[in-house]
């Protein structure tokens, strides 16, 4: 959440640090600003709500011929969204700036000492008080770096922080602690950004700043230092593959439908070098030297949880290990994690960044635990922590509700049943055949069902448009499809919706049912079919309405049922979820609300 920006070079700073922002939008933000050194004092210009709001004030402003900049996007943590609790945040004395994305947990206690030493605050934040703790250090240490090294030393919590000084007006500082910061490596510029898209059209030489690093960058150098002792710290420069149209919406209304519509794609590309060339027998080399674990545990936060669960049946009836999926804002404060050796921690998150889910793996590790990490972002902290891990390799995911994250996730966890099940014992050459054939029949299938089922979801939608609420049903495999479709929708349109297993409603949920209260049932042509038909007997019992997701020849006495290709096994999940995202998709996009950036959301949640 948040995104931040800074720029040393040559160009204009402030109309590329808004261009900047502007492919940092996905990441969610309430209000937008930027700051640079305009004849000896700083020009900062904020506003509330969404970036045209900033660039109508840039407008009527005077043009600001500075090469170095900062800019930010806020989302709300510390005080209302409004100008001014928006960064970047000036010091007592405007000679420093900031912008800050996490929370400083001491911030209240750092205030008041600053306060009772004359200072005043104007805003809300945090962020403030950092600054300003920042000018305070300065005031006793000449050297800015080491002020700004005493200053982090004093606050505690997660940070990306990116400084500016009157006293230096082409250079900007850089720190991270918890929250991602990125440098980009040009020529004769250089960039620091919360994501790569944000400095992708300029360069794709990226510098990952570890945990506890700070850095000073200008135009043609950058040095970057460990905040406890400044000792120095050598990065080699790392070259990022793809480029700036993956991130944009070709064509498409929404990044969202366009990433919907990417996951044949993303099926295909996945497997990619995972698969014999017989198709029988399944490569992982990042877990070679790695035992098959007796146990596992998966760790993840919302739609990759889901994934998790989902993950759970096909690893425990392929490859025969037990497995536990703890969601990460709780499982990191289990009093007693016990590890035996033969125990391993999954950790999975689209960004490689979730606070929570980072916070599970270090808990994890520190209990001796082995850690696989499964991220789509080259670089993050969760890819450089764990001790093995997994891209899903999805390429860039813009809009906030992860949609071909999930699915390269479930890909990349069938691959991983397999291998450990080949390994085991537990899956034959022809098992894993099976499934490696079902997997790439489902690019073309996909690619060929994926309009209709968009049109049958338009077409759903307008019917269903008025509910204010729903409920998702499934079971077995499809029960965390339906925890994955009720927070879609929720995200989306803001309908209240809730994910059950099906045999649970008949055990207290079924008394909210009524004839304006539909309900969604995932029922594929399986074992379970029969167990799901009655649910939808007990909801319609009492008037309620029913969406029936399920395959040709079954016959279902649902209000509507939506016909979906039929595939064997656990890959049914492959085909059932885009329907349930579209569905989600176009209801929000019928009520007018913004899809590929909900109220309230971010894309990174790197704060608690």
């Amino acid at each position: 959440m948040c995104g931040i920006v800074g720029y040393a070079g040559h160009r204009p700073a402030v109309p590329l640090v808004v261009e900047e922002l502007h492919r940092l939008e996905y990441r969610g933000y309430d209000s937008a600003g930027v700051a640079c050194v305009q004849q000896g004092a700083f020009r900062v210009v904020k506003a509330e709500g969404k970036l045209n709001a900033l660039e109508m004030k840039l407008s009527t402003e005077p043009p600001a011929t500075a090469t170095t900049g900062m800019g930010h996007t806020r989302w709300a943590t510390h005080g209302a969204p409004c100008e001014r609790n928006a960064h970047p945040h000036l010091s007592n004395s405007a000679k420093l700036a900031l912008v800050h994305n996490g929370i400083i947990e001491n911030y209240l206690e750092i205030k008041n000492e600053l306060t009772a030493k004359g200072y005043v605050f104007h805003s809300e934040t945090d962020t403030e008080v950092l600054v300003n703790l920042i000018e305070d250090c300065h005031k006793s240490e000449p050297d800015l770096m080491k002020a700004f090294s005493m200053a982090l030393c004093k606050a505690h919590g997660a940070y990306a922080i990116c400084l500016m000084s009157i006293e230096e007006p082409d250079v900007f500082y850089a720190a991270r602690m918890s929250a991602p910061l990125i440098l980009g490596v040009g020529t004769g510029e250089n960039f620091v950004a919360s994501d790569i898209p944000a400095f992708l059209p300029y360069t794709r030489r990226v510098v990952f700043l570890e945990n506890g690093e700070m850095a000073r960058v200008d135009k043609s150098s950058f040095r970057v230092c460990r905040i406890a002792d400044l000792s120095p710290v050598e990065h080699s420069i790392e070259t990022i593959e793809w480029d700036v149209q993956s991130a944009q919406k070709g064509g498409y209304r929404h990044f969202m439908l366009k990433e919907i519509f990417e996951q044949p794609d993303i099926l295909r590309d996945s497997m990619t070098g995972r698969v014999s060339a017989s198709r029988d027998s399944v490569r992982l080399h990042e877990l070679d030297d790695f035992p098959v674990p007796a146990r596992l545990t998966i760790v993840a936060c919302g739609t990759s949880s889901h994934a998790g669960m989902w993950g759970r049946h096909i690893l425990e009836s392929m490859a025969r290990v037990p497995v536990q999926v703890e969601i990460a804002s709780e499982y990191r404060y289990k009093e007693r994690l016990l590890f035996s050796k033969d125990e391993m921690v999954l950790v999975i998150s689209q960004s490689g960044e979730t606070a929570d889910t980072l916070a599970a793996l270090r808990r994890a590790r520190e209990c001796g635990a082995a850690v696989i990490g499964l991220c789509n972002v080259v670089g993050s902290s969760i890819a450089r922590e764990a001790d093995r891990v997994l891209y899903t390799q999805a390429g860039p995911e813009i809009s906030v509700a992860s949609t071909k994250a999930m699915c390269s996730q479930m890909l990349v966890l069938t691959l991983m049943a397999l291998y450990w099940g080949a390994r085991k014992g537990t899956v034959s050459g022809g098992e894993i055949a099976a499934v490696v054939q079902d997997i790439l029949s489902l690019p073309e299938m996909l690619h060929k069902e994926l309009p209709g089922m968009h049109e049958k979801a338009k077409m759903l939608s307008r019917k269903y448009s008025q509910a204010k609420n729903f409920f998702y049903l499934g079971r077995g495999h499809c029960y965390p499809l339906a925890l994955e479709g009720a927070l879609k929708l929720k995200e989306l349109s803001y309908i209240h919706a809730e994910g059950y297993a099906a045999g649970e409603m008949k055990h207290g949920p079924i008394a909210l049912v009524d004839s304006v209260f539909p309900a969604f049932a995932i029922c594929p042509d399986d074992a379970l079919l029969p167990k799901v038909k009655s649910n939808i007997v007990e909801v319609q019992a009492r008037q309620g309405k029913v969406i029936a997701l399920t395959n040709p020849g079954v016959d279902l006495p649902a209000e509507d049922v939506w016909v979906v290709p039929k595939v064997n096994s656990l890959m049914a999940g492959f085909v059932i979820l885009p329907a349930l995202q579209l569905f989600s998709y176009e209801m929000a996009d019928y009520l007018g609300k913004d899809v590929d950036q909900p109220r309230n959301l971010a894309k990174s949640v790197t704060v608690e």
